[in-house]
């Protein structure tokens, strides 16, 4: 046990010193369009909230706990059909705490190849350390890392602003989207030296096709979803089987990570619910850890005389 403790926090201290990709990561990166791409608000057509919960590699004290609220809707700005959403995410990881409020406006306009959304999003990013957090090394526990003055040696929090901006591109067959996040690389400092922590400029890139069967009651719906911060980049693979448009299963791969195993359906009530299991493929996933997520999804339309329940249109 004293290996595996030592690896997380390696793990952990690794990627913050070498700031690396801050952004948290879903297996239902379809549904969680939004966090990094505002030119996803309003294409649903609907008022769609999200609730997501992930957590990964579970059973390690300070491993990564994700939370995320979004919400997004059509509107009627500036004389033409646009979108506005809220994200709300908490990204817990060891010793660190970070918080994104955002919100997100997309201009939508119809072209030869679909409607595309063109977006930008503003908000706040807080980043917490916790500097009484403890390591274990070799000879068991060895204290806080006194004396690094690249580590509080107190509980720390700071805001700082955040920008990205978003395509998206969408028809009853296909979408493509790309999207570049913390795009004025903000930084958070901590320290009387001048301590400091930077957002790192990240960029997206995702597409997904339709492929209707034999049997029109099911469709296959390959896709892929890509990110870099151009230190390093993560792609993942994913193939949906889906049936009556209210069933789906499916299976996704991240390069030298994980495979993921995931389903979802949709309710009478127009209610959404969706579960995944990741599977460690990477030198972390010999101690038996697995990642766990799910997503509850609800949208509603609003039609000229009332409200009315929403289906999902064709990506659930």
């Amino acid at each position: 046990m004293k290996k595996i403790f030592y690896f997380l926090f390696l793990s952990i201290f690794v990627n913050l010193a070498a700031y690396g990709q801050q952004d948290p990561q879903f297996s239902f990166n379809r549904e969680t369009q939004l966090t990094v791409n505002p030119g996803f608000a309003g294409s649903n057509d609907a008022i769609t909230g999200l609730i997501l919960n992930r957590y990964q590699w579970s059973g390690f004290d300070g491993a990564p706990k994700t939370l995320l609220f979004s919400v997004e809707t059509t509107a009627n700005i500036f004389g033409g059909t646009s979108g506005v959403g809220l994200n709300i995410i908490s990204d817990e990881l060891g010793f660190s705490k970070n918080t994104l409020v955002n919100l997100n406006y997309a201009y939508h306009m119809t072209t030869s190849i679909g409607d595309l959304g063109i977006g930008s999003s503003f908000g706040v990013f807080n980043k917490s350390i916790n500097g009484e957090w403890i390591t274990v090394g070799q000879d068991g526990i060895t204290g806080n890392g006194s004396g690094d003055r690249w580590i509080p040696q107190s509980e720390v929090s700071q805001l700082t602003f955040d920008a990205g901006l978003g395509l998206y591109l969408k028809s009853n067959d296909y979408f493509a989207a790309f999207s570049v996040t913390h795009i004025n690389q903000g930084e958070i400092t901590y320290g009387d030296g001048g301590e400091y922590f930077p957002l790192i400029r990240s960029f997206y890139f995702s597409g997904g096709y339709n492929i209707t069967l034999s049997n029109p009651l099911f469709e296959l719906r390959p896709a892929v979803f890509a990110k870099s911060d151009l230190a390093s980049t993560q792609v993942d693979f994913t193939v949906d089987l889906v049936y009556k448009e209210r069933f789906k299963g499916g299976l996704s791969y991240r390069l030298d990570d994980a495979i993921a195993i995931l389903i979802g359906v949709e309710m009478r009530s127009g209610l959404n619910i969706g579960l995944a299991y990741d599977i460690t493929t990477s030198a972390l996933g010999r101690y038996g850890y697995g990642t766990q997520e799910v997503f509850l999804r609800y949208a509603v339309d609003f039609g000229k005389s009332r409200l009315k329940k929403y289906k999902s249109i064709r990506f659930l």
